[in-house]
């Protein structure tokens, strides 16, 4: 009698703990979905906050809106983010940690970057190139458009270092696939700074009528941008890894 209540009391008990296993990995299973969403969230707004601020492809973009039109600035916002790919891919494969470590290869890009920077401001103070006035999009034109901005971004060293310190921080240490977590976040990266980009040129584009026709406003808006990329310039030849 007291063999067959042992055996039961260590079956109830056996239960007891198998129950509490499941119930340990749900609540751990749930643990985990909780943080992921707020990793999520968090990653969004902060990835927001990063594309809101004024840049490169920002600037760029509104003055592709403002000579060429509402075509223009969805060109000039899917150069600028294809520019962002070579800066993703860098972080993923490690080759960033390279241009914070190599003194020369920093620097040779960053020098890069500030002639083109340069020669944008030229561009811009000269009415030329893809800064130009057009009345209509061409296929010539909107390709440059998406060239230049393609350019602007990845001639920028620092977009590199930033993408390699940023993106690891919205994943978690015991992912399985991390590469793949990374590569998801790029993508939603890159989604939201198109998206943010076509509204910022969509609206200089609404504008743009407004200013075209008075001489003297695209006069000062030329040189307005042009010592806007001259300042982007100088401040990317004075930054450090």
């Amino acid at each position: 009698m007291s063999g067959r209540i042992c055996a039961k009391n260590f079956i109830w008990l056996a239960g007891l703990g198998n129950r509490a296993k499941r119930a340990g990995s749900a609540s751990g299973l749930a643990a985990g979905m909780i943080w992921a969403r707020a990793m999520s969230i968090s990653f969004l707004v902060t990835s927001l906050i990063v594309i809101v601020s004024p840049g490169t492809g920002v600037l760029y973009t509104l003055a592709a809106a403002l000579t060429k039109g509402s075509r223009a600035s969805i060109a000039a916002a899917f150069g600028c983010t294809l520019g962002i790919v070579p800066h993703m891919s860098a972080a993923m494969l490690g080759l960033a940690a390279v241009l914070h470590t190599s003194a020369l290869a920093f620097a040779a890009l960053k020098w890069c970057g500030v002639i083109y920077l340069s020669y944008m401001a030229w561009q811009a103070l000269r009415e030329r190139g893809a800064l130009a006035i057009e009345p209509r999009l061409d296929a010539r034109s909107s390709r440059r458009v998406i060239v230049t901005g393609f350019l602007i971004n990845i001639l920028n060293p620092k977009l590199s270092i930033f993408f390699l310190a940023f993106l690891p921080q919205f994943i978690a240490a015991d992912e399985g696939h991390p590469l793949l977590k990374m590569l998801e976040l790029s993508g939603a990266f890159m989604a939201m700074t198109f998206a943010v980009f076509v509204v910022y040129g969509l609206f200089a584009a609404f504008v743009r009528d407004r200013i075209v026709t008075r001489p003297a406003a695209m006069t000062w808006l030329r040189r307005g941008f042009a010592g806007a990329f001259a300042a982007l310039g100088a401040r990317l030849a004075f930054a450090e890894r």
